[in-house]
């Protein structure tokens, strides 16, 4: 038996390729890996860049599975799960779901029950190997399983493991949602750049790379981000007055109130696919 495990992806979108780009890039055979895709365009712009398996029957591939990785849209992802759950089920193959807000409980279900499901949440930045990932494991998922979950996701960043499945809408508002927040705030500083008589381009540059920075400070720090602020903020400077004026603005409840309503609506969208 091969050193990998065959993975199947249903759907071949942009999370799928960024998945299968970080698996190859970390030595996977492409050999091991299946993609079923109905659009021919797309089949033939993976295979053209991966020199992977690639259909347009869902079936088919996940016949080849230890592994079949839900990459579809949660609106159809009902659909996409009960013709499979006789396969998954009789191969015992593990199945990843990366849809937004799907729950186990329903994934299972649709399977037909007893079968390894992992749930994760990727964000966005995984299309460029940056991603963070929150994953829960039902209770039929063995530890080789979670370690084959595990090892796909942090092929394109970060992972983190839950106890509690009702904490991944936490994490749904927290880093799912969270590259747009951090966007929106670029794009605040650089139309306030601008409005002070920056250049856009020269604006947006230095936006940018002071976002990258301060990330980069923050991962290689052994400081919490309070402290690293405190260390970049000079008493009666020009960092503290503009500090003190967004915490006068109430910035801290209204970006709590931001998250939560974030976390609320993962909840309710999880309640409304369940319901399909």
């Amino acid at each position: 038996m091969s050193e990998h495990p065959t993975i199947a992806f249903i759907g071949g979108g942009n999370m799928a390729r960024s998945l299968i780009g970080g698996l190859i890039a970390d030595g996977y055979e492409a050999r091991r890996i299946w993609v079923a895709e109905p659009d021919p365009d797309q089949r033939g712009r993976l295979t053209a860049q991966f020199p992977v398996n690639a259909t347009d029957d869902n079936r088919a591939a996940a016949e080849q599975a230890d592994a079949v990785v839900l990459a579809v849209k949660p609106q159809v992802i009902k659909s996409v799960c009960e013709p499979l759950g006789e396969i998954v089920r009789s191969r015992g193959s593990l199945v990843i779901s990366i849809a937004a807000g799907v729950r186990e409980p329903d994934l299972s279900r649709w399977l037909g029950g007893g079968v390894a499901v992992v749930r994760t949440m990727p964000n966005t930045p995984a299309l460029v190997q940056t991603g963070a990932t929150g994953l829960f494991a039902n209770r039929h998922t063995t530890a080789a399983q979670r370690a084959l979950a595990e090892s796909l996701l942090r092929a394109v960043g970060l992972t983190q493991w839950l106890d509690d499945e009702s904490q991944m809408d936490a994490v749904t508002a927290v880093s799912g949602s969270g590259p747009a927040y951090f966007f929106l705030l670029m794009e605040m500083l650089e139309e306030s750049g601008s409005k002070l008589g920056l250049p856009r381009e020269t604006a947006r540059l230095l936006v940018l790379e002071t976002a990258l920075g301060a990330a980069k400070m923050a991962l290689e720090s052994n400081e919490d981000p309070r402290s690293l602020r405190h260390r970049v903020t000079s008493p009666g400077g020009t960092t503290e007055r503009a500090t003190q004026t967004l915490e006068e603005g109430g910035i801290r409840e209204l970006f709590d109130g931001a998250v939560r309503a974030a976390a609320d609506r993962a909840g309710e969208l999880g309640k409304m696919l369940g319901e399909q």
